[in-house]
C-alpha cells in the first residue's frame, strides 16, 4: 500500500514540473484580443488585461459604495447634533454623550472617505453638503433615522430638560437608522465582501447600539413622573400611586408558585474555574468610569409560564382567577376583599375563564394540556390524551369544581368569549379564539395546516354551542370565514410592514380577543392584523361589517367599547408581552391604543394613547387588557400594563385620552427582565381587581381627585351589571340609579364650567334631598345660549333624571 502510494505521488510531482516549466512559453505564445461590448448599438471597446482584471474586481458593490457615502452624510448629521449640546444642557453627562458622539462619527467619517479616496471613488464632503442644503441649493438628506430640517431647527431653539428629552430621542432615533442601514447593506448579495469594509459595518453594529443603550437609561432619567425610578424588588419593590389606592395585596396560592425560586428568576450557569467574578469586574468598571455593569451569566431560558397568572371572571361575591397551572377561586365577601377559597389545579395554557351560573369555561391551547387535568404533560406528538380547546366545569359548588364537558379545537383555545344564553333553549353560545398552530388531524379529525387549502384551519373562529343541561354535548356548530370575502377565506392584512418606519404587522388568520356587547348586536375583534366589527345579531353568524389596519400595530390583541357601544378601544400587544416596549425611546403609538368611534357601520380612527410613564429595560410592558370603570356620562377605562402598572384613562373626548390615576411598582428584579406585572385590571363592584402574573392578586379602590368627583365615584359604585357578573369579553349595557346618576352630571357640569360653583351646590343638595321639582326650577334657570353641544347633552340629561326622580 504504501508503495502505491509514494509511485503516484512521483507521478503527480513530476506532471506537475513539466507543466509548470510549460507555463511561460504557453503565456508567451498567447495573443487575445479583450474586448467590451456596448448597449445595443454602440462600440465594442477593446481593454487591457489590466483593465479586465479590474472590472471583475469583487471586492467591493455598488451597495457598499452606496453605503459609505450615505453613512457620511448621516454621521455628519450626528455631529451637528452634538455640537448643539454644550451651550443649551448642564447635564454632564449629556455633554459627555455629546463629546463621545462627536469623537466616534468623526473618526468613523474620515475612515469612510479615506476608503472611498483609495479606491479612486468620490468621497462627499458632508460640511459643504450641509451648506449647500442649507441655502437652498441642495435637497435635504434623508435616510433611515435622519432628523428633519425642521426638527434640527426646533432642537437648535431649546435648553434644559426641553433640550435634553429632544436630543435624545432624536439621537437614539438617528442610531437606529444606522443600525437599519447597516441591516439593509447586509442583506444585500454580495455586500460587505471587503473585509475593512465588514469590520467596520461590525463595529458600527456594536458601538451604536451600546450608545442607544446608554443614551436611553439617560432618557429614563429625566422623567419627573414617580413612576419612572421605581426600586426594584419581588415582595419589596417601590410603589407609586396617584388618585387610587391599594387596598389589598395577595400572593398565589400555595401550589401556584416555585417556593424555591416564586419570583420565576433564570438560574445563574454554574462558573467555569477560569471565571471572572462579576462583582469584582463590576466593581472596577466603576472605578474606571466605565460604569456598565455587566450581569451574571444567566441561563438563555427563564421557567415557563407554569404559575402565572392570567385572566379573571366575577360572579356574585366569587371572583376566579385563570392560572396556566389551573385557576383561583375568592370569597370577595361583602368589603370585595378576596379571600382565597380554593385552587383547582389543570394545567394547560393561559388558562381563561368565564362564568355563567353554574358553569366555568377555561380556555385551553398548549401542548401539555391533558384530559384528565394531569400535570405530567403529554410528550407524544400524536396522543389521545392531549387536550387543547374549550373545557367545561360544574362550579355549582365553586370550591370544588368537576369537569364536566370538553371541546376539542384544532388550535387550541387562547380566549373565548360568552356570546349569549342561557336563553329559551337553555343554550350558551361561545366565540372561540385559537391562536397557536393547527393540530395534527390524526389527533383531531379535520384540522387542516395547509394555509391554501379551502378548508384550512387558518382564518376563523370557532362558534360553540354548550348545552347548560347537557355540558358534555357541547360542541363546535360553525367556523365562520369573518376573515373572508365571498369564497376567499383570507382578505384582510396578509402579514408584513406598512412601509418605510412601521410596524411588522402579523398576517390576520386569527382573532386574539372577540369582546362581545350583546345588548347592541355588535363585537370588536382584535385579530392579529386588523380590527373587525362584527354583527352578532344572529350569535351563531357573525358578520364583519368594517376592518380596519394601523401601521403602529403590530398585534392586534384586545377590544373593549364604551358603555354605549359608541366607541371601542383596541390595544397592540408590540412585544409579545414579555418585552419592554414602555421605554422613553419606544414610539409613542407602538405597543398602545388605538381610539376608534362607531359611526353607523365603520370604525372612525381618532386617536392614540399610551402610557405616559417610561418604564425601564427590565419591565415588560406593552397595553394589555382592561375594562370601562361605569361613571355615567363620561367614557372611563382601567388598563393593565403589565410592569407598566395599571393606567386609568378618561376617553371621552376620543381625539384627547388623558391619565386620570395610576398605580406601579418597581422592577420584579433589579438585573433580570422577569416576566411579570399586571395581566388585566377590571372593575368590578366598586373596587378594581388586578391579577399580577409574578406576585398574586390586588385590589385598588379610586380616590376623588380634580378629574374624578365623590359623586361620580359614589355612582360607579352603584352600577347595575347584568346577572351580577362579568366575564372578560363580554360587555353588558351598564345602568344606574337615577339620584346617583344625576349627582354624578351636576359634577361633570360644574367641572367644566357649565354652571357655577353656587348652583352646583344648590342642585346637589336637592337631588340628596330627593327635592326633584326644586331642582327642576333650578335648572330652568340656567342659560343654555353657546354651550357647547357635549354639556348641552348633559343638562338635558340631568333633567331628564331630575323628572324620574319626581316620577315623571
Amino acid at each position: 500500500m504504501e508503495r502505491h502510494y509514494m509511485t503516484l505521488r512521483r507521478i503527480a510531482l513530476a506532471s506537475s514540473t513539466a507543466i509548470a516549466l510549460s507555463l511561460p512559453s504557453l503565456a508567451q505564445a498567447q495573443d487575445v484580443t479583450i474586448v467590451q461590448p456596448g448597449a445595443v448599438g454602440e462600440e465594442t471597446t477593446a481593454l487591457s488585461a489590466d483593465e479586465a482584471i479590474k472590472l471583475a474586481d469583487a471586492s467591493y458593490t455598488e451597495d457598499d459604495v452606496a453605503f459609505m457615502r450615505g453613512m457620511i452624510h448621516h454621521h455628519h448629521q450626528a455631529q451637528l447634533m452634538a455640537a448643539l449640546a454644550e451651550d443649551r444642557t448642564n447635564r454632564p453627562e449629556l455633554i459627555e454623550a455629546a463629546g463621545r458622539i462627536d469623537a466616534s462619527q468623526g473618526d468613523e467619517i474620515a475612515f469612510m472617505r479615506t476608503w472611498l479616496t483609495d479606491r479612486g471613488l468620490k468621497a462627499p464632503d458632508p460640511a459643504m453638503h450641509a451648506q449647500h442644503v442649507a441655502m437652498g441649493h441642495m435637497e435635504e438628506m434623508t435616510m433611515p433615522g435622519m432628523a428633519t430640517k425642521e426638527q434640527m431647527a426646533e432642537l437648535a431653539t431649546l435648553s434644559g430638560v426641553a433640550f435634553d428629552r429632544m436630543f435624545l430621542r432624536l439621537m437614539i432615533a438617528h442610531h437606529e437608522g444606522a443600525l437599519r442601514m447597516v441591516e439593509d447593506l447586509l442583506d444585500q448579495p454580495g455586500s460587505a465582501y471587503d473585509p475593512a469594509l465588514a469590520d467596520f459595518a461590525a463595529d458600527v453594529r456594536n458601538e451604536q447600539q451600546a450608545e442607544i443603550d446608554r443614551m436611553a437609561r439617560l432618557l429614563d432619567s429625566l422623567s419627573d413622573d414617580p413612576r419612572a425610578t421605581l426600586a426594584a424588588g419581588f415582595r419589596d419593590a417601590g410603589e407609586a400611586a396617584w388618585n387610587m389606592q391599594l387596598v389589598s395585596a395577595q400572593p398565589k396560592a400555595p401550589g401556584f408558585f416555585d417556593p424555591e425560586n416564586p419570583a420565576g428568576l433564570r438560574p445563574e450557569k454554574p462558573k467555569s474555574p477560569d471565571a471572572e467574578d462579576v462583582e469584582e469586574v463590576a466593581e472596577a468598571d466603576e472605578e474606571a468610569g466605565e460604569g456598565d455593569a455587566r450581569e451574571p451569566s444567566l441561563v438563555e431560558r427563564a421557567p415557563l409560564f407554569s404559575f402565572s397568572n392570567t385572566d379573571m371572571a366575577f360572579q356574585g361575591r366569587t371572583l376566579f382567577v385563570g392560572n396556566y397551572h389551573g385557576f383561583q377561586v375568592y370569597d370577595l365577601g361583602d368589603d370585595g376583599i378576596p379571600t382565597l377559597r380554593a385552587a383547582v389545579v389543570c394545567p394547560g395554557g393561559q388558562g381563561d375563564v368565564s362564568a355563567v351560573g353554574n358553569l366555568l369555561i377555561m380556555s385551553v391551547e398548549q401542548t401539555r394540556g391533558r384530559k384528565d387535568c394531569g400535570t405530567q404533560g403529554v410528550r407524544e406528538d400524536v396522543s389521545d390524551e392531549r387536550f387543547r380547546g374549550v373545557r367545561i366545569f360544574d362550579i355549582s359548588d365553586p370550591y370544588r369544581p368537576k369537569q364536566v364537558g370538553q371541546v376539542q379545537t384544532c388550535r387550541g383555545s387562547h380566549t373565548h368569549s360568552v356570546v349569549s344564553g342561557p336563553g329559551e333553549d337553555n343554550t350558551l353560545v361561545v366565540y372561540n379564539s385559537g391562536t397557536s398552530f393547527v393540530r395534527d388531524d390524526k389527533e383531531l379529525a379535520g384540522c387542516n395546516s395547509d394555509f391554501a387549502a379551502a378548508d384550512t384551519s387558518y382564518f376563523s373562529i370557532d362558534v360553540i354551542e354548550v348545552p347548560v343541561d347537557n355540558p358534555a354535548a357541547a360542541r363546535i356548530v360553525d367556523s365562520p370565514r369573518v376573515f373572508g370575502i365571498d369564497d376567499k377565506v383570507a382578505s384582510l392584512w396578509p402579514g408584513g410592514d406598512h412601509g418605510d418606519d412601521t410596524q411588522d404587522t402579523r398576517r390576520t388568520d386569527q382573532c386574539h380577543d372577540i369582546t362581545v356587547f350583546p345588548a347592541k348586536n355588535i363585537a370588536a375583534g382584535a385579530c392579529s392584523g386588523n380590527g373587525i366589527l362584527l354583527d352578532i345579531t344572529d350569535p351563531r353568524a357573525p358578520k364583519r361589517i368594517d376592518s380596519v389596519t394601523d401601521d403602529g400595530f403590530a398585534y392586534w390583541h384586545s377590544a373593549t367599547f364604551n358603555n354605549d357601544g359608541t366607541k371601542v378601544m383596541y390595544t397592540d400587544e408590540w412585544g409579545g408581552g414579555g418585552r419592554p416596549r414602555c421605554r422613553a425611546k419606544d414610539k409613542r403609538n407602538w405597543g398602545a391604543d388605538a381610539i376608534y368611534d362607531i359611526e353607523g357601520t365603520e370604525l372612525v380612527y381618532r386617536s392614540h394613547y399610551k402610557l405616559p410613564a417610561p418604564q425601564t429595560e427590565k419591565e415588560n410592558c406593552v397595553a394589555h387588557n382592561g375594562s370601562i370603570i361605569p361613571v355615567p356620562g363620561r367614557d372611563i377605562y382601567v388598563q393593565a400594563w403589565y410592569q407598566g402598572g395599571i393606567s386609568v384613562v378618561d376617553f371621552t373626548d376620543s381625539a384627547n385620552p388623558v391619565e386620570i390615576a395610576y398605580f406601579d411598582r418597581g422592577p420584579v428584579d433589579k438585573d433580570q427582565l422577569i416576566t411579570g406585572g399586571y395581566w388585566s385590571a377590571y372593575w368590578y363592584d366598586g373596587k378594581i381587581y388586578g391579577t399580577e402574573i409574578a406576585r398574586g392578586l390586588d385590589v385598588f379602590e379610586l380616590e376623588p381627585s380634580e378629574y374624578l368627583s365623590a359623586a361620580e365615584i359614589a355612582a360607579a359604585k352603584q352600577a347595575i351589571y347584568q346577572d351580577d357578573r362579568f366575564n372578560p369579553q363580554q360587555q353588558t349595557e351598564v345602568t344606574w340609579p337615577a339620584d346617583a346618576m344625576a349627582l354624578a352630571l351636576i359634577d361633570q357640569l360644574a367641572r367644566a364650567g357649565t354652571i357655577e360653583a353656587a348652583v352646583a351646590g344648590r342642585l346637589r343638595s336637592l337631588a340628596a334631598n330627593g327635592d326633584a321639582n326644586a331642582a327642576l326650577a333650578e335648572l330652568a334657570t340656567i342659560d343654555r345660549a353657546g354651550l357647547a353641544s357635549a354639556e348641552a347633552l348633559r343638562l338635558t340629561k340631568l333633567g331628564e333624571l331630575l323628572g324620574a326622580m319626581n316620577g315623571g
